[in-house]
């Protein structure tokens, strides 16, 4: 069964003007379902066909050398879709309690857990992603180069900001840490960021 481009859980407007129509439309309309165009192509009549996208990621990820494109566009798929539940109209403020203790307790509260998230964002040379995971019982946060993810190095993913250009540039030029300004105060969909923590 091929991969599907999932659409969007929003409306393409619904995230101005901090994400504009017009960034969704490249984002998820062309890069996100370029991403799924070659992972079918790449899968097609082979033992990868018909395995979940976690699979190929991990089958591909412990192959690296010879199935480096098959991961790429599989983790990337895995990506964007991840990272289209992060956001959410309205998004932004605090998580519930339960998570916020939490941030609390292994990040050192709130406001360093939004520094702290921010500095990844924003230090990350060249494309990836800043992510919040759970590793090893214990909330971080880490990023990841290119296509790279928690998923592969045994960490579950709870949030996530693209700060590859093609994620703000249409809408913010060069200015990534207001881009994750942005991400953070009024688009993060803390729903999901708790339902992802169990």
């Amino acid at each position: 069964m091929a991969f599907e481009l999932p659409p969007l859980p929003f409306a393409a407007d619904a995230l101005e003007p901090h994400i504009s129509a017009r960034t969704f439309e490249f984002h998820h309309g062309k890069h996100h379902a370029a991403y799924v165009t070659n992972l079918n192509n790449l899968t097609k009549d082979s033992d990868l066909a018909g395995k979940s996208l976690e699979e190929v990621i991990k089958i591909a990820a412990a192959d690296l050398p010879a199935k480096q494109g098959i991961f790429n566009n599989a983790a990337q798929v895995w990506n964007h879709t991840f990272f289209w539940n992060c956001l959410k109209k309205g998004g932004g403020g605090k998580p519930g309690a339960k998570l916020l203790a939490r941030i609390d307790a292994d990040l050192g509260g709130f406001d360093k857990f939004k520094e702290d998230f921010k500095n990844a964002a924003v230090t990350q040379f060249g494309s990836g992603w800043a992510w919040l995971v759970l590793d090893g019982g214990k909330l971080k946060i880490v990023k990841t180069a290119n296509a790279d993810l928690p998923l592969a190095h045994g960490q579950t993913a709870l949030l996530t900001v693209d700060v590859w250009e093609h994620a703000y540039y249409l809408d913010w030029q060069n200015r990534r840490p207001d881009f994750v300004q942005a991400f953070l105060d009024h688009l993060v969909n803390w729903d999901f960021v708790e339902a992802n923590l169990g």
